[in-house]
């Protein structure tokens, strides 16, 4: 299964501003009605719980101390808190920035650096051994690069009356971006979604989208024959992906920023209460759940046959992904009183969660099997961005900010 996570339009963005919103910077220019969105905010007062202890020297922390970092690095990083804006693989880890740049896993030191090497709120997508990125230069083209060297491999344009196509997602033989239709005089109110050749960069397929709907908010995973997105228009959209031709469509009454999950023949998607499971082919209902009174999901994600998803109630659930069935629930992030974690990383028997808001959040470490919290590293920075985390099964790479840490797997 390959992702992507397609969020252009990022100064904009009602995501990136709830974002902001978490951390305090935002509160007054929104006003009350947006800071009430916020449901996973935890009690301010309360204690650190689990993470509260100093950070432990060694490699493998007694439950409750949180590691130190292997090494810690500043770096040029432009982030919104969008899942896609750190990778690590082989052996450099690279954060969204300008200059781009990768540090090497082990070390922290410099490997290779571009220059308008990403856009802001365009995604690192990789697939293939390949880094794709919408172009820094604004020339309308989609570059792929050898994250190990930072060397380009491929190429790609779409055409001169579109702009700015962004990766939203790639499978073992094409690309897919979404891009602005320009009309005559430079505006545009129509945008295109398009398959490009990952070995000739031609243009395979482009579709135009429906009058309304946006290049911006996109969130896609390619699974088969099946292209699935959302957007913050609340579309949920699968595309057959030899032709670009719509399968179904339907909207969501809550998509928790637009991120879903896919598991073989099924997509996952939280709707507030509700967690619903849908037949990739025909958009039929396979399974739901449902949280507590007045709760609602958060981002799903699926690690190793196993969907784990977080509730605004502080409760983390482990489920067996084509069935719904419940493998196991944790109450351990309501009794420390620490915020959800939004998007999780699996690396050994640990779970690894990042949170949105920093304080009495970050990085949670979770044992896998049992969803019980080991501990919650946080850099005690106070900076407002979110927290987003990556591993390469070595390490686990905590973005913060501008600050890029290393912690054991």
């Amino acid at each position: 299964m390959f992702t992507g996570y397609g969020t252009a339009g990022a100064r904009s963005s009602r995501r990136r501003i709830l974002r902001l919103a978490g951390g305090g910077l935002m509160l007054t220019a929104l006003g009350a009605g947006t800071a009430g969105c916020r449901e996973d905010v935890a009690d301010e007062e309360g204690s650190g719980g689990a993470g509260s202890a100093e950070p432990s020297e060694g490699a493998t922390p007694q439950d409750g101390q949180a590691p130190k970092p292997l090494w810690t690095k500043p770096i040029s990083a432009q982030t919104y808190g969008d899942n896609d804006e750190l990778v690590a693989v082989d052996g450099v880890v690279v954060a969204t920035g300008d200059p781009l740049a990768a540090l090497d896993g082990a070390t922290g030191r410099p490997k290779w650096s571009l220059e308008g090497g990403a856009v802001p709120g365009a995604p690192l997508l990789l697939g293939n051994g390949t880094l794709y990125l919408a172009s820094g230069k604004y020339d309308g083209t989609v570059g792929g690069y050898d994250p190990a060297s930072g060397k380009e491999t491929w190429r790609s344009h779409l055409g001169k009356e579109y702009r700015q196509p962004k990766p939203i997602a790639v499978d073992e033989k094409q690309v897919y971006v979404i891009a602005e239709i320009l009309e005559d005089d430079g505006s545009s109110y129509t945008n295109v979604i398009a398959a490009l050749d990952t070995g000739t960069g031609r243009v395979v397929w482009k579709e135009q989208r429906d009058v309304g709907t946006e290049e911006s908010g996109v969130h896609a995973v390619v699974q088969g024959r099946h292209l699935v997105y959302t957007d913050f228009k609340k579309n949920l959209t699968v595309r057959d992906t030899a032709t670009g031709k719509q399968v179904w469509t339907q909207k969501t009454t809550k998509t928790s920023f637009s991120v879903f999950a896919v598991h073989q023949d099924l997509v996952i998607v939280p709707q507030g209460q509700k967690l619903q499971a849908f037949n990739l082919s025909d958009g039929v209902e396979k399974w739901s759940l449902q949280t507590d009174k007045f709760d609602s999901f958060r981002e799903p994600t699926v690690l190793e046959d196993v969907l784990y998803v977080a509730d605004s109630g502080r409760t983390l659930w482990s489920i067996e992904p084509q069935t719904g069935k419940k493998i196991w629930q944790s109450k351990d992030l309501a009794k420390a009183n620490v915020h959800v974690p939004r998007q999780f990383v699996k690396a050994g028997g640990t779970l690894y969660g990042a949170t949105d808001l920093d304080k009495q959040g970050g990085i949670h470490a979770f044992d896998a099997k049992t969803g019980a919290l080991r501990w919650t590293f946080n850099d005690k920075s106070g900076d407002y961005h979110a927290w987003i985390v990556a591993t390469d099964g070595k390490h686990v790479y905590a973005l913060h900010g501008k600050q890029l840490h290393a912690l054991p797997a």
